[in-house]
């Protein structure tokens, strides 16, 4: 599908964020990819036209007042990285901090939960994208050492629609892994089979670390106006993102 003209403003989901920042999540609408991929596809790595992405997220840049919009190459770690200018390629990285007022930082996801922690009086924000397989890597905690290491005293955190337990079907084995290192990410379907909560998960991470947080409880699984992997298998990507004001 071609490009005419630039995109309009995109609607984001609010993230409840305190004065001095600006950002939230975004939904499938604003944006024209085709099926299997409709909306707005922010995943330059699931098979969509690569034109139809770089506009998306040009749309997102200027949905924040942004002067640059960084998104990592996402590897399902626990690895941080600060930006202080935009890269010249995206970083190898599940979580990204920045003290430099107009970089936004983003993360895409289609069923992991997106986290922004924000500190505007210490000038930082931050996201990263916590899957299961980042939960257990630890990779918000990682973020919120790392961003106390460079100031922050007063985070705040919000969660983006992520699956929820009742849809996040796992075998009994690996519920049982997760569960060892998280305990409030258990969860069982509404079949009653073994399930994983990342969203429960991440937030008792947060509470363990004195953070508060504030979920959109939306659940991507169940709702067409988000991507789910779990869901449609090829499909697109969302983003949460945030920029300092």
């Amino acid at each position: 599908m071609g490009i005419h003209g630039p995109l309009s403003t995109l609607p984001l989901l609010d993230a409840g964020l305190p004065a001095g920042v600006r950002g939230g999540f975004t939904t499938r609408a604003g944006g024209r990819s085709r099926t299997p991929y409709a909306g707005l596809n922010l995943g330059d790595h699931v098979g969509d036209d690569p034109a139809l992405v770089a506009a998306h997220r040009e749309a997102l840049r200027r949905a924040l007042a942004a002067d640059a919009l960084v998104v990592p190459r996402q590897v399902h770690g626990a690895d941080v990285v600060e930006v202080v200018s935009p890269p010249a390629t995206a970083p190898q990285a599940d979580a990204l901090f920045t003290r430099v007022p107009g970089i936004a930082v983003a993360v895409v996801v289609a069923d992991c939960v997106p986290v922004l922690l924000t500190d505007p009086r210490a000038g930082l924000v931050g996201v990263a994208h916590a899957g299961r397989p980042g939960l257990v890597a630890g990779v918000v905690p990682a973020l919120v050492a790392a961003m106390r290491a460079a100031g922050a005293r007063d985070l705040h955190a919000a969660l983006g629609p992520s699956v929820c337990g009742g849809c996040y079907e796992v075998p009994a084995g690996m519920a049982e892994d997760v569960v060892a290192l998280v305990p409030a990410a258990r969860a069982r379907t509404r079949r009653g089979t073994p399930a994983v909560d990342v969203a429960a998960g991440v937030r008792a991470q947060l509470a363990g670390l004195g953070v508060p947080s504030r979920d959109v409880a939306r659940c991507t699984a169940e709702d067409a106006d988000l991507y789910s992997y779990r869901r449609d298998g090829t499909t697109g990507r969302s983003a949460g993102a945030v920029v300092l004001a």
